[in-house]
């Protein structure tokens, strides 16, 4: 089968980043389903597992870790899903990834496609969806309120892959005030767009920003980027009592600012349930099929922003590129392998 994987980890620039390759097709086993690989989109996780994970010598690290395809196979204890299912999902860190035409994923992280979505519109959103409403209900518990304070969230990096959609679900499925960061005219518009109340500029102040909205001290923070840069103001500006969550890897985290507001700091890792093979790890079948609803209902949409073409190598590159600088907005996904050469 078609894939795309590298040996060595190397600048994203260098012809052998990322390479197209042939391996073998698996075969399912267990609770596994062997899915036909439509389409998959690229996170920051991709471009990290690149930079600092070299496989063993001889050996290809295939990357992707969203998908939407279709099942071909299901292993013999597989129970949610039967051959000719349309699903998505965003597979384990300890494993190969979505990155090749057919892959296997256990079924307990899977949910059922959207069916108002194409494949690359579903492709956008398991990594992102399971990432944010694992930070607001099972991290955040934004639902449970902090008594006397702003019932708010601030959503950092809002117009990122998990910014989008955090705040589709915390707007949709909460009656909180949702704030989010962006500091470009398009970005700002596309929160508003994906219905925040209000958005702040990061580039700006962020306690003093957030503070002249008026709406007092929020009890929610959730930062999506560049955390170590904003952690003081976090600090200053969220309330007594307040839940804070993260995502991103900053190289210290000095939490002492929160002591005397009693803060909870959570870290929040979409790979912990399938990694660790947790009692709970159901739980990402159930929250993307609850996604899968509340798209085809019309409540939440795909934060698909550019589709670069087939699954190969050089649009993959032209991905990794883009998230690396920073500047990605929404998603990026990549549609079929293109006809066999």
């Amino acid at each position: 089968m078609r894939a795309v994987g590298y040996q060595r980890s190397l600048p994203i620039d260098d012809p052998l980043a990322l390479s197209d390759i042939e391996l073998p097709r698996p075969t399912a086993t267990g609770r596994d389903l062997l899915v036909e690989v439509r389409a998959v989109s690229v996170n920051p996780v991709d471009t990290k597992v690149r930079r600092r994970a070299e496989p063993e010598v001889g050996e290809w690290k295939v990357l992707g870790w969203d998908a939407a395809g279709v099942v071909v196979e299901a292993g013999p204890d597989a129970s949610f899903f039967k051959p000719g299912d349309e699903v998505f999902y965003a597979g384990a860190l300890g494993r190969q990834g979505t990155n090749a035409e057919f892959h296997l994923v256990d079924e307990r992280i899977v949910g059922k496609k959207p069916a108002t979505l194409d494949w690359a519109e579903a492709a956008a959103l398991p990594l992102t969806a399971l990432t944010a409403w694992e930070t607001l209900f099972h991290r955040l518990h934004v639902t449970q309120p902090v008594l006397g304070v702003a019932h708010a969230v601030l959503v950092i990096g809002g117009a990122g892959g998990v910014g989008s959609i955090a705040v589709q679900l915390a707007r949709k499925l909460t009656d909180l005030t949702v704030i989010a960061t962006a500091s470009r005219a398009e970005t700002q518009q596309w929160v508003r767009d994906l219905g925040a109340h209000h958005v702040v500029d990061h580039s700006r102040p962020l306690a003093e920003e957030v503070k002249a909205l008026g709406l007092g001290e929020p009890a929610f923070v959730f930062s999506t980027t560049n955390t170590d840069q904003h952690l003081g103001a976090i600090a200053e500006l969220i309330a007594p009592q307040g839940r804070f969550a993260l995502i991103d890897d900053p190289a210290t985290l000095d939490i002492n600012g929160f002591k005397r507001k009693s803060v909870s700091v959570h870290w929040e890792l979409m790979f912990t349930r399938s990694m660790f093979e947790t009692a709970d790890m159901e739980a990402q079948h159930t929250i993307l099929n609850e996604v899968s609803a509340l798209v085809d209902a019309g409540e939440i949409r795909t934060t698909l922003a550019e589709t670069y073409g087939p699954i190969n190598a050089e649009n993959l590159r032209r991905a990794h590129r883009m998230l690396e600088s920073g500047r990605a907005r929404g998603k990026i996904v990549l549609e079929g392998f293109g006809p066999t050469p």
